[in-house]
């Protein structure tokens, strides 16, 4: 029989993990846990059971399993009680001065370890936003303590990343998630967590996610204390506060808006129709962005047109990502708009 003591202790454990949001509650504990990717999985099983790991250089977007990959084979190296003595784990978005690399980074790599067996594991997630001259820092670090220790940078935008950096390291790429990878996945934590989704709605959580893991569990649990006994659908999904709410419903009127800027309308009637629909549909000049680009390629405009509105748009979201006045850039946006019209008159 348990004591009173041990059921006390197992308690506060029990409660902790079901507290814990889901995306760490079911992220992978090891190799075998992970869903994707299985050729660079097989491919560094094989450097840690030959004992040839080297640096590695983790890229590609968010919610791939970059972290979850080298977090799992940091478990399969060191046993419970090494892991905080022979791991480092840094997000380099915090701490990405040089200090961290003359500090921390160099204390831990430059020590040796005397009653255990093995190098160290030095893992900087966010490594593409550490500033230019810690990532010149940490090159020698690299080069000068490689037999004692093992590096993993993990980013999103490997062209970040200094090429004295890329090529000290092995780069594998993670791709974004297909559907059928993601879908036993998720069934899985619907299975767990008793969470009442139809057919339909696994679809759009699937599309809402496009391919990010993370994303689609936190959209998962966040409807799930919405729904309130209802079943989880579509509509429900695409209801998400949260979420891109143009997709599905506000698509119509992203249409209906993008085909308004083709007509022959005074400048001024575009912007404050297009300034109505972000209004009143709740939406951002990025979200249209993205309905305008599908509406781009499936339609008919013509080889100009479509280079023009394609070379637009690129240009819009770049401006927007880098923090300019969206009012301006719609104002651009309709400018391209007339632009395009003009030219399907003259191809016409």
């Amino acid at each position: 029989m348990q004591t009173s003591a041990h059921k006390q202790q197992q308690q506060p454990e029990a409660t902790k993990i079901r507290n814990l949001p889901w995306v760490e509650k079911y992220r992978p504990q090891t190799l075998d846990d992970l869903i994707s990717h299985q050729d660079i999985l097989s491919t560094i099983q094989k450097f840690i059971s030959e004992d040839r790991l080297p640096h590695l250089l983790l890229y590609g977007p968010p919610g791939t399993g970059k972290t979850s990959t080298i977090l799992a084979c940091a478990k399969q190296l060191y046993k419970d009680k090494e892991f905080g003595s022979m791991v480092l784990e840094l997000n380099a978005s915090d701490d990405r001065g040089i200090d961290i690399v003359r500090g921390p980074i160099l204390s831990f790599a430059s020590t040796r370890t005397i009653f255990k067996k093995g190098f160290k594991l030095v893992i900087l997630d966010e490594a593409d936003a550490m500033t230019q001259d810690a990532q010149n820092a940490l090159r020698r670090v690299i080069e000068k303590f490689t037999e004692n220790t093992r590096f993993c940078l993990i980013c999103n935008y490997l062209s970040k990343i200094i090429p004295a950096l890329q090529s000290r390291c092995t780069r594998f790429r993670f791709g974004p998630l297909t559907p059928e990878l993601m879908v036993p996945r998720l069934e899985h934590v619907v299975e767990e967590e008793k969470v009442d989704i139809s057919e339909d709605g696994m679809k759009a959580l699937i599309t809402l996610s496009s391919g990010d893991m993370r994303r689609a569990l936190n959209i998962l649990q966040h409807q799930h204390g919405l729904w309130e006994g209802d079943r989880g659908d579509r509509v429900h999904l695409h209801r998400a506060p949260t979420q891109v709410r143009h997709r599905q419903h506000s698509r119509l009127d992203v249409e209906s808006g993008f085909h308004h800027g083709l007509q022959e309308y005074p400048f001024s009637d575009q912007a404050r129709y297009i300034m109505e629909l972000k209004t009143l549909k709740g939406l951002a000049l990025n979200d249209i962005l993205t309905e305008i680009h599908l509406f781009v390629h499936r339609g008919n405009l013509g080889r100009s047109c479509h280079c023009l509105l394609t070379f637009c748009l690129i240009s819009f979201r770049y401006r927007l990502s880098v923090g300019t006045n969206e009012k301006i850039q719609l104002s651009s946006l309709i400018a391209a708009f007339q632009v395009t019209r003009d030219l399907i008159v003259t191809e016409a």
